[in-house]
């Protein structure tokens, strides 16, 4: 992050916040009255060139006016914001919402609905894992034009296949190599411990270069998040997107509704949050994926016991209420593993 002079701060500041509420690129007279400083529109301008050049902000087509960069959401986010505390009558009313005399897919369905209602996006929920499913082996398989074929075996019972995209041709040998090493790290332990140790050691192999590792590990990482059990999630409010003047392109909403359907991305972009305590928040490209280059995501995992059983979050605009929504998404997260908690 690059290091901002006190009044450069003030006016990204202030240049974000009326950016989000009204969606317009912001001019430096506009800027000077809201910033409230005695300052002229032309030193003001050279302050915003400077944030420019840093990358913070930028001029959508021939707008005179400036809008922040993911790179300027993210300082804003981790430097500038000024989170708001949620109403008591709000808490409140999600507590009665999520009674503890409702299961756990209910409770999934109600807090997403909740998040949507409230802050007018999209509310998504993963649904509870199940408990101690094991891996027993995996396989790998070649297949042509650059994919393989990975098959799991779950509890001695369950057989999973799926198919992996990679970066080249990989031989029987070298998948034979893989999956080795991944059995005979692995067979046995319940899938959310092998989740948990797959991120450690990968983090581990990738700074010590072992391209072989690093390579079986990446590849269990995928077929984990694609096959892992209970892997799903429940929406709600999608369509409160359309309602974003920066969303309701054409291809933005197909591309964005698509991955909606298809789900495998959202999981994968989701699973991420599971091992992170507390709010994560992925800003536009920052998610990895493109059909989110537009929009930010706002996560907290919920939990029984102190363990987490999955994640919960707000979709919406990269230029959305970040000061309303964190704190909505981390008291929806804890009011949820409230109401899944077994009482005394």
């Amino acid at each position: 992050m690059p290091e901002l002079s006190e009044r450069a701060q003030y006016l990204l500041k202030a240049l974000t916040e009326r950016y989000i509420r009204e969606g317009q690129p912001v001019g430096s007279r506009t800027l000077a009255r809201d910033a409230g400083l005695k300052l002229s529109p032309a030193t003001i301008r050279n302050v915003i060139s400077d944030l420019e050049e840093m990358g913070l902000v930028c001029s959508p087509h021939t707008s005179a006016g400036r809008v922040p960069t993911v790179l300027g959401y993210r300082l804003f986010v981790d430097t500038l914001l000024s989170v708001q505390p949620l109403e008591d009558s709000l808490v409140d009313d999600f507590k009665l919402s999520l009674g503890a005399d409702t299961d756990a897919k209910d409770l999934a369905e109600i807090a997403s609905k909740l998040l949507s209602d409230v802050t007018r996006m999209a509310g998504v929920v993963t649904l509870p894992r199940r408990d101690h499913a094991a891996l027993q082996r995996v396989e790998f398989l070649p297949l042509s034009e650059q994919k393989v074929l990975a098959v799991l075996v779950i509890d001695d019972q369950e057989v999973r296949n799926c198919i992996l995209q990679t970066e080249r041709n990989y031989s029987a040998s070298e998948l034979q190599q893989y999956s080795s090493f991944l059995n005979e790290q692995f067979a046995g332990r319940e899938l959310n411990e092998v989740r948990r140790r797959l991120v450690s050691e990968l983090r581990e192999t990738r700074e010590n270069l072992n391209r072989m590792m690093a390579t079986a590990l990446e590849m269990a990482d995928q077929v984990l998040g694609e096959a892992e059990q209970g892997s799903d999630y429940v929406l709600a409010g999608q369509t409160n997107l359309m309602e974003f003047e920066e969303l309701c392109k054409v291809n933005t909403l197909r591309h964005l509704f698509e991955a909606f359907n298809e789900k495998r991305h959202i999981l994968h972009l989701l699973d991420q949050c599971v091992e992170n305590e507390g709010v994560q928040i992925f800003i536009g490209e920052e998610s990895g994926y493109q059909m989110l280059d537009e929009c930010s995501l706002v996560t907290a995992p919920y939990s029984v016991d102190g363990q987490v059983l999955g994640v919960l979050g707000v979709i919406g605009p990269t230029r959305m209420a970040y000061e309303r929504v964190i704190p909505i998404v981390d008291a929806t997260a804890r009011i949820l593993s409230a109401a899944l908690n077994p009482k005394d």
